[in-house]
């Protein structure tokens, strides 16, 4: 007969492996001066012309600092992707609709903990015309705004 604390046992590592499980597939969402740092060592201001705090700024409004943000459907049923929500018609593909694809990459490739292709390929977004103005979240709350907050303490 088995021990009675046998199934007590069985159920705490069956909950322990469920926690990990989930902690596992949970987004990462950055810290503010996470971001900022990672944003910096990638060099995006210099090559973008737009200071950190623009793109931290940028990424809390579009994805609230989450790597693996997805927006609802767009009115042309695209969607946008990532921690600076990226779009599938202009800068990836995600396999349905048309797509210009212009960073050359699968949408997916966005919803990761890793952020290294989200930045490049905003290095290339800010390059077109529009700059980071292609992005209406930063148009609306962060153009013109003081932005020092969004990198204060943040030792960069």
């Amino acid at each position: 007969m088995p021990h009675p604390s046998g199934s007590a046992e069985m159920k705490v590592l069956a909950f322990t492996l469920f926690c990990l499980f989930i902690a596992v597939n949970e987004a990462k969402v950055y810290e503010r001066c996470e971001l900022a740092r990672k944003l910096k060592n990638s060099r995006l201001d210099v090559s973008s012309g737009y200071s950190i705090a623009d793109w931290v700024c940028l990424a809390y409004y579009e994805s609230r600092f989450n790597s693996r943000a997805v927006g609802p459907p767009n009115r042309n049923g695209s969607r946008d992707y990532g921690i600076f929500q990226i779009n599938s018609r202009w800068w990836c593909s995600n396999g349905k609709g048309t797509t210009a694809n212009g960073c050359r990459s699968s949408c997916s490739a966005f919803t990761d903990d890793d952020i290294t292709n989200d930045i490049a390929c905003a290095k290339r977004i800010v390059k077109d015309p529009n700059g980071i103005r292609a992005w209406v979240a930063w148009v609306k709350y962060c153009q013109g705004k003081n932005l020092t907050r969004w990198t204060q303490g943040c030792r960069l």
